[in-house]
């Protein structure tokens, strides 16, 4: 079975090497999903997480990708899909008991938020 790699046309907003785990941004992200644009970047600033403020950056910054590159008017837009995916881990070493070292991994994420406009139709640039 051969891969077919999809060529997507749309806005989006990537959001790589985040240093908090896919978990705790997910929580964010699951209320996110689904919202208007109007209501999307105020939700997270009422959360009592430290990454609400970059979830909130990563929606502003899709709807202008999505004003600019598409002509897509802002107050149209609603969130259609938003991801949480594992990446890598940061490396490091603890000094344990008789010289050894203890690895501790420190979990990184990257973080898709594509917007969507409520029209269906074509879009022309």
């Amino acid at each position: 079975m051969k891969n077919k790699k999809k060529s997507e046309v749309g806005a989006r907003a990537l959001g790589r090497n985040i240093r908090v785990s896919a978990t705790k941004i997910r929580r964010i992200v699951d209320q996110i999903r689904g919202c208007s644009y109007g209501k999307a970047p105020v939700l997270p600033e009422f959360m009592p997480y430290k990454t609400c403020y970059l979830i909130s950056q990563l929606i502003l910054s899709a709807a202008a990708n999505a004003n600019t590159n598409f002509g897509l008017n802002k107050s149209d837009l609603f969130i259609s899909e938003a991801q949480v995916e594992n990446s890598t881990y940061l490396k490091r070493f603890r000094p344990r008991a008789q010289g050894r070292g203890y690895p501790i991994r420190k979990p990184i994420c990257k973080v898709i938020i594509k917007p969507n406009s409520n029209f269906v139709g074509e879009i022309g640039r």
